[in-house]
C-alpha cells in the first residue's frame, strides 16, 4: 500500500493504475462505516484509493477542527488490512497552497445549501464542494463512494460531480450503526458514557415517525411533530437543531410525502453535534 502526500504524485499513480479506480475520501479516524465504504469499493473496483485529509474549510470558527479526532498510524493499519492500493494523505498545505487566507476559489452548490445543515454551520458545504471536486480532479476515479448518514452531503457531492463532467459515478453506501441504533461518527468518542447510552434516541424517534409512513402517513408535519416529541423527550439533547421531511435530490422541504423523501435531524448532546436520517420509500 502506497501512501502518498503530493499531488502531484498521487495524479501520477492514479493515471497509471489499473481501471476501474474507486475512491473512498475520508477524513480520516476510520470506523466501520468508513470500511464499509472500503469493502463496497474493493468488490467494484481493479484498484482503490483511500483519501485521509481532514478540510479546514469545511469547519466554521467555532468548530472542532483543531481537535477533530486523528490516529494515522491506526487508520493506515485499517486501510492495509483491506487490501487498499493506495492513499492520499495530503496537508492542508498541499491542497491549500498559499495558505486559506490567500485561496480565492470555491465549488457552490446554490440553492440546496442554505437550509439545514447549511444554516447551523455557514461555509460547510462551501468547504465540501472545494474539496470534492480537488480530489475528483486529483484522483480521476470512476466511482466515488460516500454514505448517506450525511444525506445533504450526498446531494451536494452528485450535483458537484454532475455539473461540473468531472466523470466519477457517485456511489451512496448504506448507514453503518452501532448496536444500538446510533449511527458510526468518528466525533462520537466525544460523547460522556451518559450521553452515549441516550444518543441513540435520534435513531428511535426517527424510526417511529417512518413507522408511520410505513402504515400510511403522508402529512410531513405529522412526522416531523411525531420526531421532535421524542427527542424533546431526551433531557440530556441540548437543542434539536431541525427536524426536516425532504427531497432528497433538491433537499427542499415536503410538506406532504407523494414519492421518496427524506427524515432527517440534528441534534446538539454535550459538546458534540450528531446528525441522522431515514428514508420514507426507496431512494437510489
Amino acid at each position: 500500500m502506497r501512501v502518498i502526500e503530493s499531488i502531484c504524485e498521487m495524479r501520477e499513480v492514479c493515471q497509471s493504475a489499473r481501471r476501474p479506480l474507486g475512491l473512498a475520501p475520508t477524513m480520516g479516524y476510520l470506523h466501520d462505516g468508513h470500511r464499509s465504504l472500503v469493502k463496497r469499493a474493493r468488490d467494484e473496483n481493479a484498484t482503490v484509493a483511500v483519501s485521509i485529509f481532514v478540510n479546514p474549510t469545511q469547519f466554521g470558527p467555532r468548530e472542532d477542527y483543531s481537535t477533530y479526532p486523528q490516529d494515522m498510524d491506526r487508520d493506515l493499519s485499517l486501510l492495509e488490512g483491506e487490501n487498499v492500493d493506495v492513499v492520499f494523505a495530503p496537508r492542508a498545505e498541499e491542497m491549500y497552497p498559499g495558505g486559506l487566507e490567500r485561496w480565492r476559489t470555491w465549488v457552490e452548490v446554490m440553492g440546496m445549501t442554505e437550509r439545514l445543515e447549511g444554516e447551523f454551520r455557514p461555509g460547510h458545504f462551501r468547504g465540501v464542494g472545494t474539496v470534492v471536486a480537488k480530489l475528483l480532479n486529483i484522483v480521476r476515479p470512476d466511482r466515488a463512494y460516500f454514505g448517506r448518514k450525511d444525506a445533504q452531503q450526498l446531494a451536494v457531492i452528485r450535483r458537484v460531480a454532475r455539473d461540473l463532467d468531472l466523470g466519477a459515478d457517485i456511489v451512496a453506501c448504506p448507514t453503518v450503526r452501532e448496536r444500538d441504533g446510533l449511527a458510526m461518527s468518528s466525533r462520537n468518542v466525544f460523547l460522556t458514557p451518559e450521553e452515549r447510552r441516550a444518543a441513540p434516541v435520534i435513531y428511535y424517534s426517527l424510526r417511529k415517525a417512518q413507522e408511520m409512513h410505513r402504515q400510511g402517513e403522508r402529512d410531513g408535519e405529522r412526522l416531523r411533530s411525531a420526531v421532535c416529541r421524542e427527542l424533546e423527550g431526551e433531557p440530556l439533547i441540548k437543542a434539536v437543531d431541525y427536524v426536516s421531511v425532504a427531497d432528497p435530490g433538491t433537499m427542499e422541504e415536503v410538506s406532504t410525502v407523494e414519492g421518496p423523501s427524506l427524515l432527517l435531524a440534528a441534534v446538539r448532546m454535550g459538546r458534540v453535534r450528531l446528525i441522522d436520517n431515514v428514508e420514507l420509500g426507496g431512494l437510489t
